[in-house]
Order: structure tokens, then sequence, then C-alpha cells
């Protein structure tokens, strides 16, 4: 099977009615697609939609992805989602290049698109962020160089080279690091395609080609999981310093031995119903307007403004950076 479907029991009703079209259906479809299913960030945001579907009966919501972080995977996603005639895509692109045909072709079928991770995206209605994302790029590279006592090599890890938000955070991070004359960038933008046991291995071999090396930046949600693992097996701890994207209750255990110094996050579950929330606004033709308040934690007050395309691009205040002494507030 090529990819595994995360769905509600409605929306699996609903979906076996597909020969009639998911229009014909008396509530509104709803479907979120994410990078890759079964991991704990994108879980998380399963999580959000269906407490999403849950407090909006009126709709028929639900999640799905690949199995594994495959642009093209995700491509027949969503090209089957848009024959079915769902209603509105959210879609947290693997890489917005890939699926630009299949959203523009959902657009002029009525469909109403928002996307996530991809403020280039140009066929979508509305792009929503978490947050700046040069500036949470550089709150990383800050905390890294902090912890690095502002002095020798690092590098920088990537889900994937198309992955939009990923390449902007570690090209942030590079950018502010040069503010340090003692810090050296060296085998920069390692894809890891959001596998821990790819990211373990490619950081044992970047610390045996650079035994040297002071520090990590990393973007996927599984790699400071990787990293982590590579740095407490060599016994590296306090030697060499970790800062990356990642969730607080995977990062635990590397938190506390010191193998992860810090991680920055935003919470899934709030974007994935962030993302379903524009596109009841946007479906009921209501108004995305400057500052708007749409009542999710950490999007409270949105920036609006006119996007790449025909749509609007949408900034939320939901950054964290937390490192061992505080990561305990925000368990999940």
């Amino acid at each position: 099977m090529i990819h595994k479907v995360l769905f509600t029991a409605m929306a699996a009703a609903c979906l076996s009615g597909a020969s009639a079209g998911l229009q014909a259906q008396e509530k509104p479809v709803m479907a979120t697609v994410v990078k890759i299913s079964g991991i704990p960030w994108f879980d998380r945001m399963h999580v959000g939609v269906k407490e999403f579907a849950a407090a909006t009966p009126s709709v028929t919501a639900f999640q799905n992805g690949p199995s594994n972080a495959d642009a093209a995977q995700q491509l027949r996603i969503v090209e089957d989602l848009v024959a079915r005639k769902v209603n509105t895509l959210a879609v947290v692109p693997m890489d917005p290049a890939v699926i630009e045909g299949v959203l523009k072709r959902a657009m002029d079928r009525g469909i109403v698109v928002v996307t996530h991770e991809a403020d280039n995206q140009k066929n979508t209605n509305a792009n929503i962020e978490a947050f700046d994302n040069a500036d949470y790029g550089r709150a990383l590279n800050e905390k890294l160089a902090s912890c690095m006592g502002k002095q020798g090599k690092w590098t920088s890890f990537v889900g994937s080279l198309g992955s939009r938000t990923h390449i902007q955070w570690v090209d942030a991070g590079a950018e502010n690091a040069k503010k340090y004359a003692g810090m050296t960038l060296v085998d920069a933008k390692n894809e890891s395609f959001d596998d821990a046991n790819r990211t373990y291995e490619k950081a044992k071999e970047i610390l045996r080609k650079h035994p040297d090396l002071r520090g990590f930046q990393s973007s996927a949600g599984n790699d400071v999981i990787g990293i982590g693992r590579a740095i407490e097996e060599a016994g590296l701890q306090g030697k060499v310093c970790l800062v990356g994207t990642g969730l607080p209750n995977p990062s635990a255990k590397l938190l506390e031995s010191g193998a992860i110094s810090a991680i920055g996050f935003w919470d899934p579950k709030y974007a994935g119903i962030a993302m379903n929330k524009i596109a009841k606004l946007l479906l009921e033709k209501k108004p995305l307007t400057d500052g708007m308040n749409l009542e999710v934690k950490g999007y409270e007050k949105v920036s609006v403004k006119k996007g790449p395309g025909a749509g609007v691009l949408m900034v939320g205040n939901a950054m964290v950076i937390a490192d061992k002494s505080n990561y305990k507030e925000y368990l999940f």
C-alpha cells in the first residue's frame, strides 16, 4: 500500500461513497494532508484536526498523509482528494513546487486551499505560518551560538532541500552566525527526510569527519532525536551543542541527559486547528483581516498580507524555544 490513511469514522463513511463525489455529501468535507503520517509531529497535528472536527459538527474533517517523507506520495494523495471533490484542502507540503499544479486544479474546481509551512506557495487561498521563519531560524542559531561560546565548527540539517521552512531556518541561522567570527559552518543542509535513524547515521558520519565539531542546528522534528542519540553515544554531551526543532515529550530524555541543548517548536495541534478554521472561513466567504484573532493558541493576532500568488500570507505568534530548564511547561 503506497500510503497510510488516517481519517475519522465519519470521513471513512464519506469516502466509501466516492463514486457520487464527496461534494454530494450533506456536510462540507475538509481534508488535511500532512508531510508524513505516523511521526510525533503530525500525530500531534492529527489531535488538532480531530478536535476541530468534534467542535465543528457541521463539517466532516479528517487527516491523511504518506507513510514516508516523499513529495511524490503526498502529491498522489492530494490528487486523489481533488478527484473526490473535497470542499477544502489544508496541506503541509513536503515540497511546495511539487504540488503547485494539483493545487491550481483544486482551486479552479472551487476547492478552498490552505497551506502551512509554505510561504512561497502560489496556488493557495491562504498560507498560515506559525511565526516569521527568519526570526525562528535566527532564534535557534542564537541559542546554538550561546551554547558554543560563539566559537567552533557547526553544521545544519533539513528534512529535505525542498522543505521551504527548513531552508529558511538554516539560511537565517547561517546569516546570524556571521556575526560571530569564531563560528564556521561546515557541510551545511544535510537531508534527513525526517527519519531519526537516517539522521543518527549522518550525524555519526559528520562527527567522524569533523571531530572538532561544536554544534548542530536541525530542522525536521525527528532530527534532534537522531543527532542527540549520536551525541549521547559518543559521550559528547556538554562538548557538542544541539539546537533544533523538536517536540518536548519525544525530546525529554535527551534534554535531561544534555545531548539536546534546546528545542524550538510550535504546537502542531493548534496549527491543524488554525488551518481548518481559516479554510472554513474561506468556505463561508468570510474575510481574512490583518490582526484577526482565530481564537487558537498562538494565532490570537495574525498578520495578513498579500501572498506570492492570488492568496494571502498569514503569520501567527506561536514560537517557543525551550531547554532543560523549562521544557516541562510544554509537555506534548
